[in-house]
């Protein structure tokens, strides 16, 4: 208790940290304020009736940062952008050049890398507004607009997304922590009391039994995200002597860190991007009135109403892309010869070649768990919901995955800043 004193001491009296935290704050309030101001011409009430028990919609919900709710002019959120990250991921399988600028050129390599993915994003957020708006329109949710104002609230949108973006960035460089999971996290925790205060009017003394092992599945989810995020391999690493004008360097060891988790929440965040992805180009091939859009919709709504084969997919997309993200972030051979370029090797191990192999292995079986407790964590509220017919489970789940995954990188990078002004 009195560390963490200590620490908030230092949160508040160092200007540069202090200044960060309230940045942060700043952005929140003005993503709010934008997320409070609707399109022109939405019927609340067939918004209200569209919008209830549709997952696909709440879904969408958690990249809008709850803007979706009310289709505010940022009712796409961050959704493009992610989109727009996970296309250029996949380009890097098929450009060997995309994927040297992602992994072998640095922070320079990997801001170009950045720079491509919001290029992208302008292009798909016009697709995706017009999509969903055009959507809207057909089920009676937008009415009353003509064709040069349904054109401007497309823009409006568009630009909304690419605003978010903007503000998302600028949480990254001058506040604290990654920006778009800032505010992914920001309209997940804006919607709890809207949800507990329906959960409060709608209770029933018979649901308590209920409640409580929602409480303590939530409480055991949090856990465990936290221990998976945390665990760590140690690798030992031993630095070679070298003799230097007369003095001796190396000969110490130190330890090489391999996250359990390398992926973080990403694979999560990925794989409902790919299940959103068909829904919203369905939606656009639809408003130019295509004949095999209306036969695959139907495809696509009995697939999202099928929560078992719904899961094993979720599943499935999120142990995938954890190995995938993985693999393009963490490289052994780079890393092999960045060792033996420094003088360091793993002890037992010959450095070269069989570093590589066993730094490959070791992360093959250290992500492989990971992704198996990430996956298993996506689906298992919604196996809850399959037993317990609750519907919102499945989506708080999710949420509260997000949610405790972006806390502790917050924590962990002030608890650097903090850790940097105390020496």
């Amino acid at each position: 208790m009195d560390t963490f004193i200590q620490k908030l001491k230092i949160i508040v009296g160092e200007k540069s940290i202090r200044d960060r935290v309230l940045f942060v704050l700043l952005a929140l309030v003005v993503f709010r304020a934008l997320a409070a101001v609707p399109i022109p011409g939405v019927d609340a009430l067939v918004l209200e009736q569209f919008f209830s028990n549709n997952q696909f919609l709440g879904l969408m919900n958690i990249f809008s940062g709850g803007g979706l709710a009310n289709l505010s002019i940022i009712m796409l959120g961050v959704g493009p952008f992610i989109t727009a990250s996970i296309i250029m991921q996949l380009m890097t399988i098929m450009s060997p050049k995309l994927k040297a600028m992602y992994s072998e050129e640095g922070e320079t390599g990997r801001a170009r890398f950045t720079q491509y993915s919001r290029l992208l994003t302008l292009p798909l957020a016009i697709l995706q507004a017009f999509g969903f708006l055009s959507l809207l329109r057909s089920q009676g949710v937008l009415t009353g607009l003509s064709a040069e104002e349904f054109i401007l609230n497309v823009i409006i949108v568009a630009a909304g997304s690419v605003l978010l973006l903007w503000l998302g960035e600028l949480v990254t460089e001058y506040g604290i922590g990654n920006g778009v999971s800032i505010i992914i996290f920001a309209g997940i925790v804006a919607a709890l009391p809207t949800s507990i205060s329906q959960f409060l009017f709608n209770f029933d003394a018979s649901q308590v039994p209920l409640l409580v092992g929602f409480v303590v599945a939530a409480l055991a989810i949090t856990y465990g995200v936290v221990v998976m995020t945390q665990a760590e391999r140690q690798v030992p690493i031993t630095h070679a002597k070298q003799v230097r004008g007369g003095q001796t360097y190396g000969g110490t060891t130190s330890y090489l860190p391999l996250r359990l988790n390398q992926a973080g929440v990403i694979p999560i965040i990925f794989a409902l991007s790919i299940l959103l992805f068909p829904q919203m180009l369905l939606n656009i091939l639809m408003s130019f009135n295509v004949g095999f859009a209306v036969s695959w919709q139907e495809h696509i709504t009995a697939f999202l109403n099928n929560q078992v084969l719904y899961a094993a997919v979720y599943f499935l997309l999120v142990f995938v892309f954890t190995f995938f993200y993985t693999t393009v972030t963490f490289d052994p051979d780079a890393m092999s010869k960045n060792l033996q370029r420094t003088g360091a090797f793993i002890p037992g191990v010959r450095p070269g070649t069989h570093t590589s192999a066993y730094l490959g292995r070791l992360i093959a079986r250290l992500t492989f768990t990971g992704a198996l407790f990430l996956g298993v964590i996506a689906v298992l509220p919604m196996i809850m919901q399959i037993l317990t017919q609750v519907q919102t489970l499945a989506i708080g789940g999710t949420a509260l995955l997000i949610a405790v995954s972006v806390v502790i990188d917050i924590v962990r990078r002030v608890d650097s800043q903090v850790s940097l002004r105390q020496y």
